[in-house]
């Protein structure tokens, strides 16, 4: 692609610059993360592990619920009230995001805490897994939302280094010492764990954001006249993170129930591992999602067709080159969780095909969520994914791990081929590989603002 604007190469610049700080916070993530999943694998053993795994899947997608969609709206809304002119309303935004994520954090936690009683003393089934998973979901809510506030405002190192560094490196050597000092944690032990450093963390970040200046403290004095203006297109967002998050978490609860707890910490490790080759798509997204909001809602579409296009190649070379390194070297890569994860290296391989079709349409998610269609993407994306969701209850009976991983990864192709095709023709944003040569040839639209 040859671009002659000096404009738009300054601006490729300065998203590529942004990413690479993004990237290398995430691959310092994705190391620390992966070192954290091997210590936990090798001193809880298979079925513990497996608990661990089964309660961490499970508060992940109930803390994408407690965000209330409120991680993407931020994103949103901030870039473009600024555009505007209107920081008062930015604030508000910001402030009653934090103040929305913090009454539905606590209400799913307390609902986490009946069902696990509920589990405890009708049922008799193992429930203390359940019980720590409810003290994660509130520090993991707000981790995304304040995550993408600060990347809002402009901010990457104060975004992203406590929770994405300083937690994934104080969790592996919290439970090496423990476990050093004859004291191996069990699934419930090592999840309240987790939960207690992320709140740490947490409390760093609230420090430095503070100190930098930078906003992220709830705030309830606009959240209901924020809520009548936004509620709708915030119980969107939400729809689309919850599948997000269930289409990337539900199968090792579903295999957690329908299998066994060891057989999900198989699966739960090949999926980790197979998210790695999305690494640095997820890292430029972090950074371009607001630039995207706010050049097209300035009219602005050479650039915002430009920086998802970088974001699209960036995206896909990355995982081409990871994906040919997982056909060679999966199964060493799974040997380092232990004997009990050797048998998911055909798991690894059908779920890193379905990712590969993702980066290879981009970012067209955060292309539909940050121009206003959301409703669009869940109806889309949401019916697909939650089809493929019904079949694996089918599927996993009989054909196991390997019948969730096909499931996974058809389904997320053809969703992902739909929605990129819906962002090209309804919003005039190619999201796919192909939009790289589709930039010159675009016109810039009028400025799209939010009425008052």
């Amino acid at each position: 692609m040859s671009i002659a604007s000096p404009d738009l190469r300054a601006l490729l610049r300065t998203g590529l610059s942004r990413s690479l700080v993004s990237l290398l916070i995430k691959v310092a993530t994705a190391g620390l993360t992966y070192l954290m999943y091997v210590v936990l694998s090798r001193t809880m053993g298979g079925t513990e592990y497996g608990y661990f795994a089964f309660g961490l899947s499970l508060a992940t997608v109930l803390a994408i619920g407690a965000s209330v969609g409120q991680q993407t709206a931020i994103l949103r809304y901030w870039p473009e009230e600024e555009v505007a002119g209107r920081h008062d309303k930015a604030l508000e935004a910001l402030r009653s995001g934090g103040a929305l994520t913090l009454l539905a954090g606590i209400a799913l936690s307390a609902v986490t805490l009946t069902g696990a009683a509920v589990m405890d003393a009708i049922l008799h089934l193992p429930s203390w897994h359940l019980y720590a998973a409810a003290a994660l979901i509130l520090p993991m809510a707000f981790a995304e939302y304040w995550s993408s506030a600060l990347r809002a405002q402009g901010s990457v190192w104060t975004a992203l280094t406590p929770r994405d560094i300083l937690w994934r490196v104080l969790t592996p050597l919290a439970v090496v010492a423990l476990f050093a000092l004859g004291a191996p944690l069990s699934g419930w032990q090592a999840l309240l764990l987790t939960a207690l450093l992320l709140a740490l963390a947490l409390a760093l970040q609230y420090g430095l954001a503070r100190l930098r200046r930078y906003e992220i403290a709830p705030g309830f004095g606009a959240l209901r006249p924020y809520w009548r203006e936004n509620g709708t297109a915030s119980r969107w967002f939400l729809f689309g993170t919850v599948i997000d998050a269930a289409a990337l978490n539900m199968d090792t609860i579903f295999i957690g129930l329908l299998v066994t707890a060891e057989a999900a910490g198989i699966y739960f490790n090949a999926f980790r591992t197979a998210g790695l080759l999305t690494l640095f798509m997820f890292a430029i997204t972090l950074v371009v999602a607001p630039m995207v909001a706010r050049h097209y809602h300035a009219g602005e579409m050479k650039q915002a067709q430009a920086i998802t296009a970088l974001c699209a190649w960036a995206g896909f070379l990355f995982s081409l080159v990871v994906f040919v390194g997982y056909l060679v070297f999966g199964d060493a890569l799974l040997a380092l969780f232990g004997a009990h994860s050797a048998e998911g290296y055909w798991v690894l391989i059908l779920l890193s095909v379905g990712l590969l079709f993702d980066a290879a349409t981009g970012p067209s998610r955060i292309v539909m969520m940050m121009t206003g269609h959301e409703r669009a993407y869940v109806r889309i994306w949401g019916s697909i994914m939650l089809i493929g969701l019904v079949v694996e209850l089918a599927v996993i009976p009989a054909f196991g791990l390997l019948g969730a991983a096909a499931v996974n990864a058809l389904s997320r192709g053809v969703a992902q081929f739909a929605i990129a095709f819906w962002s090209h023709r309804n919003i005039g944003i190619d999201t796919t590989l192909w939009g790289a040569f589709r930039v010159r040839g675009l016109a810039d639209a009028p400025r799209r603002m939010v009425p008052l």
